[in-house]
Parts: C-alpha cells; structure tokens; sequence
C-alpha cells in the first residue's frame, strides 16, 4: 500500500503516525454504514467487517501492534444509540492475534453539539479535552503501539485528539484504521 498524506497532514503535522482508510464517504459502503449507525441494523457491522477483511484486511493483519481500540462514544451517545458502530465493526476486524481488542480502555465525556457542518477549526476546538483513558489502563498502553478504529474520518480531528491524549498517557504509536473518508468535512 503506497504512503501519502493528505492535504492537511501536509501542513500541520498530526499526532497519529499512520491512517489505513478502506474507501471514499461518498462510495458503495456509505448506505451500509447509514444503516448501521442510524436505523440500528447490527447486522450490517458485520457486513462492513468483512469487506474490510477480504479487501484490507491481510495486508493489515501483521502490523506490530499491541492494541485495537475503537473510538468511543459518550455514555450518553451510547445509551441513545444503544452500541458503539466502530466497536461493532472493529470486533469482526481480522488483525494480528497478538494485538487485544478493548472497547473500554479509551473513554469520551458527553458533548451536546454536532460537528457536521461545521469549520475545520471549529471540530479542532470543539474535540479538545473530549477524550481521556480509562486510569487503571494507563499502565498498560506505555511505550505501546496502538490501533483506533473509526467508522469515518472526515477532518481528522477526533482521531488526532485521541493521539494526542494517547500519546500524552505513554503510547509510542498510534495508527488509525478508518472505514470511511470523506474528502471534505460532512
């Protein structure tokens, strides 16, 4: 898989080392994911995961990491939604059997606001200070590479907020694998 950076890793360095996305926003998994995340359609995490597995999948499995952590919903979210979309995806995700999927090892306090629409510096502003790890795993995760799982990445900003405050508990890498991207913030 070749490397590049996207046009704002080009001029702000980001606090994650490395982002894997599968596809386009706007491409054929959009509707499945939709169904997901908003009609509550479980079945379609599973569906999402193994089209990650047949097409990313084994390129992706022998990474040296340590841990799969999906990017965490607020318990108020949770409650509302009733499951994490990314932790439902990020289950089935084939990877290295030495790297420990948690669900709960990284954490999000509630936010009452929605990003969608909003400026690029304004999901930076609003992200901040949003995540925390869970303080009986801080320990584990020193000098650790780390694996975060979104369903869609459309700034970059959660995913950058979640490096930095992993990297500031101890982690020495953090790599994001991303279902979705969306070439412009949704």
């Amino acid at each position: 898989m070749p490397k590049q950076k996207c046009v704002d890793c080009e001029y702000i360095e980001p606090y994650f080392d490395e982002t894997y996305c599968l596809d386009r926003y706007e491409g054929l998994l959009q509707t499945p994911l939709h169904e997901l995340k908003y009609q509550k359609r479980i079945a379609f995490a599973g569906a999402l995961s193994s089209t990650w597995n047949l097409l990313i999948g084994q390129e992706l499995e022998d990474i040296p990491a340590d841990y799969l952590l999906p990017v965490p919903l607020s318990i108020q979210k949770l409650a509302q939604r009733g499951f994490n979309q990314s932790w439902e995806i990020a289950k089935h995700i084939r990877c290295g059997k030495h790297i420990q999927k948690s669900p709960y090892v990284l954490r999000r306090h509630h936010y009452s606001g929605h990003q969608a629409g909003s400026s690029l510096c304004n999901r930076y502003l609003a992200i901040q200070g949003m995540f925390y790890v869970e303080p009986n795993d801080i320990q584990k995760l020193k000098n650790k590479t780390v694996i975060v799982f979104d369903d869609v990445m459309t700034s970059g900003a959660t995913l950058n907020e979640i490096a930095r405050v992993l990297k500031d508990n101890g982690v020495s890498r953090v790599i994001n694998w991303v279902l979705l991207r969306a070439a412009r913030p949704i």
